[in-house]
């Protein structure tokens, strides 16, 4: 298989581009490296320094002709979407517009694209299901909520398969604490510094929390199955922020700092 990984160069997508390897598959990468690292991206895969926003960045598309576009790249920080809507739109909505028609215009065999639980909101329920009631209270949710139903009109339109898969919080190597990072990111950056552990709001809330690795068998597993469906990439299980708090410190002594700040927005 010819695969296509935008957004390669980040903390998922360099870990798919690996296994993509090891699998003995062809990848190229189109990042533009705005939060990736070229330094992430295995020598193995050929990168294409580029902005999905562009025009040049469809041209790459059609000229490699890959079989299956796995779709990552994206303003994926929540804080940033409510500070910068415009930048958050022109990137998950309109760069992944482009996406879809260099796939349409490519003959791409299929499309894997990395939504978010996001979506979602503040649903009051123990358990998520992929037909629950979409309401986003971040512009990085409605972003990737348009995105997904773009993709689905492209396969109306135009016949091109596609899987959306909803991400819970991924967590694991490779990770930063800036941009696409997660609380736990965040939390083992400042206990690399010697910091508190900043938790905004009484840190009952919950997250599901899942490995990046288990995110990358299911991009895998995508390419080849699910076809036209939305499925949720999650443990199903919740733990609260309190609960990574006390499981750090089980690890890294009782010295671990915590600090309550307000609750944010989104």
């Amino acid at each position: 298989m010819k695969a296509m990984v935008t957004g390669g160069a980040g903390f998922i997508g360099a870990h798919l581009v690996r296994e993509l390897l090891v699998r003995q598959h062809q990848v190229h990468v189109i990042d533009n490296l705005s939060t990736g690292s070229a330094s992430k991206v295995d020598p193995g895969a050929i990168l294409h320094i580029e902005d999905i926003r562009t025009s040049k960045a469809e041209e790459i598309i059609r000229a490699t002709r890959p079989d299956v576009v796995f779709h990552l790249a994206a303003q994926a920080d929540v804080q940033r979407s409510l500070k910068e809507p415009y930048t958050d739109s022109a990137i998950n909505i309109t760069g992944t517009t482009r996406i879809l028609e260099a796939c349409r215009q490519g003959s791409v065999r299929k499309l894997v694209f990395s939504s978010t639980s996001a979506v979602y909101g503040e649903l009051q329920k123990q358990r998520l299901d992929e037909e629950d009631v979409v309401d986003p209270i971040s512009f990085y949710g409605m972003s990737k909520w348009s995105a997904e139903r773009y993709i689905r009109l492209y396969w109306r339109l135009y016949g091109l398969p596609y899987t959306i898969l909803r991400y819970a919080n991924v967590y694991g190597p490779g990770q930063t604490a800036k941009g696409e990072g997660g609380v736990i990111a965040l939390f083992m950056e400042r206990l690399s510094k010697g910091l508190p552990l900043l938790i905004h709001g009484d840190g009952e809330q919950t997250r599901d929390f899942i490995y990046v690795r288990d995110v990358v068998e299911a991009n895998l597993a995508a390419a080849e199955l699910g076809d036209q469906q939305t499925i949720h990439v999650s443990t199903g299980q919740k733990t609260s922020i309190n609960r990574i708090t006390e499981l750090l410190r089980e690890f890294h002594g009782e010295g671990v700092q915590v600090r309550y700040d307000s609750a944010r927005t989104g």
